[in-house]
């Protein structure tokens, strides 16, 4: 009773409301560390811009360096999930879907709050979403396009580590001392 009066508050709240966004930013945990913290700024720093120049209320900035490949695994983005559904956000700003999710978990969680009322918009750097059935089933195909590039990742990866087994490479990290074979192709040839 007291979620469904909860909820009921915060319809109340969105319907004529202005958008109030959630900035969230969200860099993989497989890419190397360098290159996670440019990406994570940068997505920042772009959002923001657009932020000021459309003139969007940004209540706060999420910051997350989790893989989105598993349904609720992440904790900043669960924690926007409860924010939206407590009347905190009613729209959310990311670089692109794919930062929001990579699996179909978690991009149900997202639609469902479009369904149920509480989450009005999620903009992008290049595209906007809005409880439009077109609009929402254009985010779960580019959701979806996300997890098939997961999928195929884990598959190329496995392939091609079979592949190196038959032609008798031993795949992972070299015995300390050796160089990897790679190093050996670029003329740095030990005599």
């Amino acid at each position: 009773m007291e979620q469904a009066t909860k909820q009921s508050n915060v319809l109340e709240q969105n319907q004529g409301a202005s958008l109030r966004y959630c900035l969230y930013s969200r860099k993989s945990t497989e890419e190397s560390a360098e290159r996670q913290i440019m990406s994570i700024e940068s997505q920042i720093k772009e959002m923001q811009t657009i932020a000021e120049r459309e003139h969007l209320s940004v209540v706060e900035i999420k910051r997350e360096a989790h893989s989105a490949k598993s349904a609720e695994q992440r904790p900043i983005f669960n924690q926007m999930i409860e924010d939206i559904r407590s009347g905190k956000f009613n729209a959310i700003l990311t670089w692109a879907p794919d930062r929001l999710s990579r699996n179909a978990g978690d991009l149900g969680r997202v639609v469902d709050l479009f369904d149920q009322k509480l989450l009005i918009e999620v903009r992008t750097f290049s595209q906007r979403f809005t409880n439009n059935p077109n609009e929402k089933f254009m985010l779960m195909i580019v959701g979806a396009q996300g997890k098939l590039e997961n999928d195929q990742k884990g598959l190329n990866v496995k392939r091609g580590l079979k592949a190196k087994c038959e032609m008798g490479w031993r795949p992972g990290v070299p015995p300390t001392g050796y160089l990897p074979e790679n190093h050996l192709e670029k003329k740095d040839k030990l005599d």
